[in-house]
């Protein structure tokens, strides 16, 4: 009862000081009290000399370490010692404190305090655990004056959590820093981030386009596109829209996109959904003569059956579809870009019956399939039918009718989602259902 009586006043004591000369002999007995929670109470303190924040820096007690850790007064020796830290929270407490003087840091200054900082940061910036590396990044993100081997380091980490606020935001990479990040190969997801710096330049957009198409990163793309600041010359342009018609989830955001050129516009009225060519025409920035070329595109669609996947307007026939797909199925030229040709023009015709031949089901049950609007079954078809899973994304929304937030996505490098035995299953389901075996 007289320790828990003693250990009581020693935390009143603390709670009622403040730590100036008279007291500094208490204070430093105070730092060696046998009870954690007065040692904390004390490092709580924002009133402690600089030689006692250093004593509780080494502190057995992590609590009161990570106390002094997010202490504004902690001196910068003491610093370097809790970004060594055994205890995870402490340095995550101190990455967010010292971070935050990083604006205050002028790059010309040889001051010691400055280069210990700067110490720190570095220290920091290699640490193990990914927690700490993403709360540096994400204090020093958009710091015009943070140390630039440390934004460097961050920008190249493998992790996209703590790389991919930098590279989004960072003033301290350059277009040359930028080329080498994206030529390194960088962490997945890092494309996209930097497609959605504020005024990406024309030469590193070309380099995303051209990584992104290596990797089959379409998110990055997309990212790009959305991107208004973003400098896109046309000829990138251009080999963008070359892939479209297989991404519809590009489709709005080159709708919107700033300036669109007469040729580009019409071109986008070939294959986007009917609903993307009311926006499309109603653009104010279109000239007449481009408004003109862009409803003579979607009256030729119109006229040939290319009014796209929600049109009502169609009129080429069943049996020459079928006869098309068939013909070209035993030449053995039946291929994905057939289809995809099918889909950008909203010849659904031709889709089924190319699905039906290729995966050897009748075509009313091809069509059946894509009514139902279920993503499993249609993606199945497509496999069967031994297409690609980004064929697959597009016939579920173009051709199926199935939305973006239930579709089946492509997993990584344009994986099917599905495991080969649920995909196997599906096409068992639908043989069953269609009372036949192939």
């Amino acid at each position: 009862m007289a320790k828990a009586g003693n250990d009581d006043k020693a935390r009143r004591r603390t709670d009622q000081m403040a730590v100036g000369d008279h007291e500094y002999e208490e204070a430093k007995q105070l730092v060696r009290h046998k009870d954690p929670a007065v040692r904390r109470k004390l490092a709580a303190r924002t009133d402690l000399r600089p030689e006692l924040l250093y004593y509780l820096a080494e502190d057995p007690d992590p609590t009161v370490r990570k106390a002094i850790a997010v202490d504004a007064k902690t001196p910068r020796q003491a610093d370097l010692l809790l970004a060594r830290d055994a205890d995870i929270d402490v340095r995550s407490g101190l990455a967010d404190r010292i971070g935050q003087l990083a604006p205050d840091l002028d790059p010309a200054a040889q001051s010691v305090a400055r280069k210990l900082t700067v110490e720190v940061l570095t220290v920091l910036a290699q640490d193990q655990v990914t927690r700490v590396r993403r709360a540096l990044a994400d204090v020093l993100k958009d710091v015009a004056h943070a140390p630039p081997q440390v934004i460097q380091r961050l920008a190249h980490d493998r992790e996209i959590e703590v790389a991919g606020p930098v590279l989004e935001f960072s003033p301290l990479l350059s277009e040359a820093d930028l080329l080498e990040i994206i030529k390194s190969g960088p962490a997945r997801g890092a494309l996209g981030a930097i497609s959605r710096r504020a005024g990406v330049q024309a030469p590193v957009v070309d380099a995303v386009v051209a990584a992104a198409d290596q990797i089959g990163d379409s998110a990055a793309i997309t990212a790009l596109l959305g991107n208004a600041s973003a400098q896109i010359r046309e000829e990138t342009l251009d080999h963008i829209i070359d892939q479209a018609p297989q991404h519809v989830e590009w489709h709005e955001p080159l709708v919107r996109r700033p300036k669109l050129s007469s040729r580009v516009a019409t071109r986008l009225a070939q294959f986007v959904a009917a609903s993307l060519i009311d926006q499309l025409t109603s653009r104010a920035d279109l000239d007449p003569a481009t408004a003109k070329a862009v409803a003579d595109a979607v009256k030729t669609r119109l006229e040939t059956g290319g009014g796209g996947a929600d049109s009502a307007v169609n009129t080429l026939s069943w049996e020459a579809e079928s006869a098309r797909a068939a013909e070209l199925n035993e030449q053995g030229v039946l291929g994905e870009s057939h289809v995809v040709e099918a889909i950008a023009t909203g010849n659904k015709h031709f889709v089924v019956a190319a699905l039906a031949v290729r995966a050897g089901f009748a075509e009313a049950v091809i069509s059946k399939v894509l009514s139902s609007h279920v993503a499993k079954a249609v993606t199945a078809v497509v496999w069967k039918a031994g297409f690609s899973m980004s064929l697959a994304y597009q016939i579920q929304m173009r051709m199926a009718g199935i939305s973006p937030t239930q579709a089946l996505k492509p997993g990584e490098n344009g994986r099917f989602p599905l495991s080969e035995e649920d995909l196997a299953w599906q096409v068992d389901l639908l043989q069953a259902q269609a009372g036949r075996r192939t």
